[in-house]
């Protein structure tokens, strides 16, 4: 089996993780995998570093017709049976070019928990019949999106796997080591992009009201767009001497054992990566009950959830995980079980038995 995946993203996030999961979970079965990705750009380097079979596309736009070629040139001369496309622009593509004669079925993989654009072009192409399945990563983007999908057999859900060992042996002072954090302090922290999404200005007012109650510092990982917004917002709040901003890191399975709490605030959400390699790390998570987070969390058992930008109930989890030893332990117990069915052999399976219905109904 010959799989070629396209992804026009160019920052790394948790669907280009996912994609990497995946074809390194398919290596390991034999089938052959090809990424299309975006020239110059954080999935190509990662492909090239990790010696997975890559092209080097411009995606320059949902039109890119030069890009359309280039996809149809792949699948020939590399006996491509299925396009797996992991980005809405390679969505399109893949569309164009079936519409251009290049017929192989296209699976498409769904990460987002807003409904899909009521207008002609998104319904014509998750309707087009060379889409056979429309991968969601949790329930809540399968009922979200399910209104407009004329075929409702063609949804699926495939949850995000994890590297179930990627926290392995790590030092839990490496953290506080490296941003000299002094022992007695507890650290809460949170790992996403600087994206409105998810709703850092709810993680700055929840620690404003932590702050005073023990000592402790906020760790803030992540780029993006809002990193002014919010180093502006941490000054408004006081707060400089208590929040660190890492930016991006490729060490996050050194830093996320070092946290005491990692507190996801996000106001919308697919499933929640982050929370699965928290909870694979032994460390207990607050969240808002966005899309698909309660998917993952069980409330006081896996994990705490409070409604979405509710920054008095978020700040008063966090404090019940740190003073509580009872709850810490049982939440991280039940949550390290919970989260062994998230892995990324679960995933990569699912998805093969996926491409395997598609292919036996040709």
């Amino acid at each position: 089996m010959r799989i070629l995946h396209l992804s026009s993203e160019t920052s790394w996030r948790g669907g280009e993780q996912q994609l990497a999961y995946l074809m390194q979970e398919l290596n390991k079965i034999n089938v052959i995998s090809f990424a299309g990705v975006k020239i110059n750009f954080a999935l190509e380097a990662y492909c090239r570093t990790n010696r997975l079979n890559y092209f080097s596309l411009e995606f320059a736009g949902e039109w890119d017709l030069k890009t359309v070629h280039s996809i149809i040139k792949i699948c020939k001369e590399q006996s491509i049976d299925i396009i797996h496309a992991h980005s809405a622009h390679s969505h399109t593509l893949a569309v164009l070019g079936s519409l251009w004669g290049n017929k192989k079925p296209i699976v498409v993989s769904r990460r987002v928990d807003f409904p899909i654009n009521n207008n002609f072009l998104s319904g014509f192409k998750y309707n087009y019949r060379g889409v056979k399945k429309i991968i969601c990563v949790s329930q809540m983007i399968h009922k979200v999106i399910a209104p407009r999908i004329k075929n409702p057999k063609r949804i699926i859900t495939i949850y995000d796997g994890i590297d179930l060992k990627r926290c392995h042996n790590s030092d839990r002072n490496y953290l506080k080591k490296e941003f000299f954090i002094a022992n007695e302090e507890k650290v809460i922290g949170n790992i996403a992009a600087l994206a409105p999404h998810k709703d850092y200005l709810t993680f700055l007012e929840t620690a404003r009201l932590i702050a005073d109650a023990l000592p402790c510092r906020f760790l803030i990982v992540g780029e993006g767009g809002m990193r002014q917004l919010i180093e502006a917002r941490i000054r408004d709040l006081k707060l400089q001497d208590k929040v660190i901003m890492a930016g991006f890191r490729n060490d996050i399975e050194m830093i996320l054992p070092g946290l005491d709490v990692l507190l996801f605030t996000s106001e919308m959400e697919g499933l929640g990566s982050t929370i699965l390699d928290a909870m694979a790390c032994n460390v207990p998570v607050v969240a808002t009950a966005a899309g698909g987070i309660p998917e993952i969390i069980v409330h006081q058992k896996t994990g705490m959830l409070a409604a979405v930008k509710d920054s008095k109930q978020l700040a008063t989890y966090v404090l019940k995980l740190l003073t509580d030893a009872d709850l810490r332990k049982s939440i991280i117990a039940n949550a390290k079980q919970r989260v062994n069915s998230f892995s990324k052999e679960v995933m990569a399976e699912k998805t093969m038995d996926v491409y395997k219905e598609i292919l036996q109904a040709k």
